[in-house]
């Protein structure tokens, strides 16, 4: 399943704080997922992202005139009264974006780990994220290849997106924690091996899920509905996602019990 990598670039990547380099990270969101310009991220998002403890990481393609590649965009959070772990410091990686032609790199790798590394310098122990639980090579690469889990699921977050990639299904979303200190991430993050719970509960989706969403997207929004009501049950249960695995049928989450020591 899948396809071979594509020759690893030669690349930069470096914190931004330059108004260009914003604007280019601007542009490039055009690019990677076609949005419109009410659903950009403004430059002064990225500016003020900048200012107020966030982080703002850009990889460039030094053999083509340093380039801008990809980009991330993280914003300072701290957890609100009456949510788990209340009162503390955080950071919201709100955006990864990679060009097409640079996926398959590792290049959104390199970019999360330059993204653990600095947030462990500035003694941050969790950075979340969001994502779309159709898309199973995502979730393999939060899971997998970085050691997040996730414990949340937010219905139609961001309400009607333009972006194609979406297909104009409600943008339903998992949270990652990725909790950076942790044994978990520590030795998934170096490519080490981790010896995980068993997982007591799994839900799977279909391997075809993108086609779907193109070709039949009433199927798809049945299948995503199902998984509403099935990532609802579990994590009410006090379950945690743990595991991904991928197959040619399917991609399958894997449930179970999580402790962050």
């Amino acid at each position: 399943m899948g396809t071979s990598p594509t020759p690893t670039p030669e690349i930069e990547i470096r914190k931004l704080t330059r108004r260009q380099d914003f604007a280019e990270a601007v542009r490039l969101q055009k690019e990677i997922w076609g949005f419109d310009e009410i659903d950009l991220l403004p430059l002064r998002l990225f500016i003020v992202a900048d200012k107020i403890g966030g982080e703002v990481l850009g990889a460039f393609d030094t053999a083509r005139e340093s380039r801008m590649a990809a980009f991330c965009l993280c914003i300072p959070g701290l957890k609100p009264q009456g949510a788990e772990p209340k009162g503390r410091y955080y950071l919201h990686s709100h955006m990864l974006g990679v060009l097409p032609e640079y996926r398959n790199t590792g290049l959104g790798r390199q970019l999360k780990v330059r993204q653990r590394e600095d947030a462990l310098a500035r003694d941050i122990d969790l950075i979340e994220w969001t994502f779309d639980p159709l898309e199973i090579k995502n979730a393999f690469f939060n899971i997998e290849r970085l050691g997040a889990i996730v414990r949340r699921f937010v219905h139609n977050q961001y309400g009607t997106s333009s972006s194609h990639l979406q297909g104009g299904l409600p943008t339903d979303r998992l949270t990652a924690e990725w909790w950076i200190r942790t044994p978990r991430a520590e030795a998934i993050s170096n490519g080490r091996p981790f010896l995980r719970a068993e997982p007591v509960a799994r839900i799977p989706v279909p391997a075809n899920i993108a086609e779907l969403r193109l070709k039949e997207p009433g199927q798809a929004r049945d299948i995503q509905a199902g998984l509403a009501v099935e990532f609802d049950r579990y994590f009410h249960s006090g379950l945690a996602v743990i595991g991904f695995e991928r197959s040619e049928q399917a991609g399958t989450y894997l449930l179970g019990e999580w402790e962050s020591q």
